[in-house]
């Protein structure tokens, strides 16, 4: 396969053939082609059935499986099985092994086992890794790789072990250079911490109360790096024995702990693991919307997570639109791993594909082909029983198999004029410092997403950067805390409308708080000090004096004299203010809130929105334009088809259903002048 994207989408699957007779495979690898499946995932978690012994190598049943699945015409993603090294490894390199914030160390018997820090694990990392792609590299059969699996994943990313401490200092002389730098940007007068030397400095490891958070955030940078490195030591293996083969990685959901846009930078193809009903359990976890969204997930998080992740499918090759698939999607079955797993409602299924197709997904591949009869994910459903027979997730890919045949959508979904910002490093900022407990970077950039979405807009979420911004009309930047030089220049340069705030430039790259007070460097577009931040509890809102109030956050806001107050609190303190095109709403606000704000925004910026029916959602793809129903209630959606003509499915869309129409101008009204 080229490194061009691919022209027509597809699905996938996820296989495990080391897990069933050699006999069996024959029979898979015929029902998956049947049903229109065309890649396959194999081998991340296999190599103690490749080494089973050190240096004794175990290919041929790969060798067999590559044949049986390209017999049947199947394209072959090959993991590199190091998320799971073997035990006779960790036997001779115990000291691979992550330790805990408590300090204890982390044992062998389930999976992600090893610290990015430890350079003999790198080493045999490599190694196993050579081997696979001098083996299979240049094979017909192999159409992509897939390095390790879900990096970081049960919390792995920190570690606090001696290799990591011993990297983390060597890391911390070369960007400071001198210790007397590293105690000014760190401001270790504070709480008499200075250091004489780097070898002083320590890991975070059960500290009485709160550590430097200076210190912390460091530590965050390091660890992201390793993870970097980690990642490009593979990349580079892979490309020297197989060329012209992408390589993507399986990142997840609301997951912060390395900076995704820096390891994306290595690969083609930027996948994540998207799983509905878990997230809204475990990474929501809001009553209310568990019971509304029960079955069905909720309707904004897995979208901002294909958004995020096409984002990230760009960076390596510069695309206008990046190349990025669902490499785990959750069938329409219950999971294993949530505290409470409830089955998909009828055509949830469907819709997760359809949202993730329209926002120019080129595969959607299913985790997983068959449900296991033993292992730690016995109780995760699978396109087939554990019996082998088929479950409903198998006759969903028949159906979609034939509904992307008939409507063929672009794996490109064109470029947003909103810019929706999202940055790992504030993320680290609001986790060590949060000011309140329910609040964060991810959070508040979410609750904006929500409102463009619920306005109809189709958004790029992208980093702050100043390329990433140039050539917009909205750039919307919330709770993004540190700002850096190039970025106001983007701003600065750029004729965009900006909305900002609560929080926006609030601290410096050392986590400080800036001269001249928050926003910092933002006061050059909008001229206002924020001079105290109030949090509460969910039962105190702030209310405006307008619909709607600030959810447990407002700031005391000053303004210059060129500064217009927009909208009030009700105790007559500023709420959103204005200058110029700079739009800055010093609180966060709840839907009636973010609403409004968001299209005030895209007034000024002149961007068309229109006002969707309680939980419908619209995705545009290019001529094409996709509605969703995420609510429990059927929809009349025939307002929304003015200059549009019925490609698939109803105008009056059932719960879970997913309503496809085609532009009669060629393009997508919603993202024209």
């Amino acid at each position: 396969m080229p490194l061009d994207r691919l022209e027509r989408q597809s699905l996938g699957v996820c296989y495990y053939p080391e897990h069933w007779p050699q006999e069996r495979w024959p029979i898979d690898a015929q029902m998956m082609a049947e049903v229109g499946i065309r890649y396959v995932r194999i081998g991340e978690f296999a190599w103690s059935r490749l080494e089973p012994e050190p240096g004794k190598l175990e290919f041929d049943w790969l060798d067999r499986a590559f044949e049986v699945l390209s017999a049947q015409g199947l394209n072959i993603v090959l993991g590199t099985p190091t998320a799971t090294p073997p035990k006779w490894l960790v036997d001779r390199m115990p000291d691979m092994l992550p330790v805990g914030p408590d300090g204890r160390a982390r044992g062998f018997g389930s999976r992600r086992h090893y610290c990015f820090s430890h350079p003999g694990y790198r080493r045999e990392a490599a190694r196993i890794t050579e081997l696979l792609a001098r083996r299979y590299g240049t094979h017909p059969g192999l159409a992509a790789w897939q390095t390790d699996n879900e990096y970081g994943c049960h919390r792995t990313t920190v570690s606090y072990s001696k290799a990591a401490l011993t990297g983390f200092r060597d890391w911390l002389a070369q960007q400071y250079q001198s210790i007397d730098a590293l105690n000014r940007a760190w401001g270790n007068v504070f709480w008499s911490m200075d250091y004489r030397s780097f070898d002083e400095i320590e890991l975070p490891v059960a500290a009485v109360t709160q550590v430097n958070p200076s210190h912390m955030l460091d530590l965050r940078r390091y660890a992201s790096d390793q993870v970097v490195a980690f990642n490009r030591n593979q990349t580079r293996i892979i490309r020297q024995h197989s060329p012209g083969r992408p390589i993507s990685h399986n990142f997840m959901g609301k997951f912060f702990e390395f900076d995704h846009y820096a390891v994306s930078a290595d690969l083609e193809i930027a996948a994540w693991d998207a799983y509905p009903l878990g997230f809204l359990d475990r990474e929501i976890g809001e009553p209310d919307l568990m019971e509304r969204y029960m079955g069905v997930g909720h309707p904004d998080f897995d979208a901002f997570h294909h958004d995020l992740y096409r984002t990230c499918g760009q960076i390596r090759q510069g695309a206008t639109n990046g190349r990025w698939w669902v490499m785990e999607q959750q069938p329409p079955g219950p999971l294993n791993w949530g505290a409470f797993n409830p089955e998909p409602k009828p055509g949830a299924g469907r819709l997760w594909v359809w949202e993730a197709f329209a926002a120019g997904a080129e595969v959607v591949s299913f985790f997983r082909w068959r449900q296991p009869s033993f292992g730690q994910e016995q109780m995760h459903e699978g396109l087939l029983l554990p019996t082998g027979e088929p479950n409903y997730g198998f006759q969903l890919c028949r159906e979609i198999s034939e509904e992307l045949e008939r409507l063929s959508p672009a794996p490109d979904s064109g470029r947003s004029d909103v810019a929706l910002v999202f940055d790992y490093a504030s993320q680290w900022m609001s986790e060590i410092q949060p000011v309140a407990a329910d609040a964060s970077h991810f959070d508040s950039v979410l609750r904006t997403y929500g409102a463009l979405r619920r306005a109809g807009l189709s958004v790029d979420i992208v980093p702050p950067t100043a390329d990433a911004i140039k050539d917009r009309k909205l750039i919307i930047a919330p709770m993004l805390i540190h700002l850096s030089e190039a970025f106001v220049t983007g701003l600065e340069q750029s004729d965009a409308v900006i909305l900002a705030g609560p929080w926006t430039g609030s601290k410096t790259g050392n986590l400080c708080i800036p001269d001249g007070m928050p926003p910092g460097p933002l006061r050059q577009l909008i001229d206002i000090a924020v001079r105290r931040v109030e949090t509460r509890r969910p039962f105190a809102p702030f209310p405006l004096t307008e619909d709607g109030a600030f959810a447990g956050w407002r700031e005391d806001v000053r303004n210059g004299q060129d500064v217009e107050v927009l909208e009030t609190l009700e105790n007559g303190s500023a709420a959103v203010l204005q200058q110029g095109r700079t739009i800055y709403v010093a609180g966060r606000g709840d839907d009636a809130v973010q609403d409004r704000q968001v299209r005030r925004a895209l007034d000024l910026a002149r961007i068309p929105w229109v006002d969707l029916p309680p939980d419908i959602r619209i995705r545009d793809n290019g001529a094409l334009r996709f509605v969703f129903n995420y609510g429990s209630e059927t929809r009349d959606i025939a307002g929304l088809c003015d200059g549009w003509e019925l490609a698939m499915g109803s105008l009056v869309l059932e719960p879970c259903g997913v309503t496809c129409l085609r532009s009669k101008l060629g393009d997508s009204p919603i993202s024209s002048d």
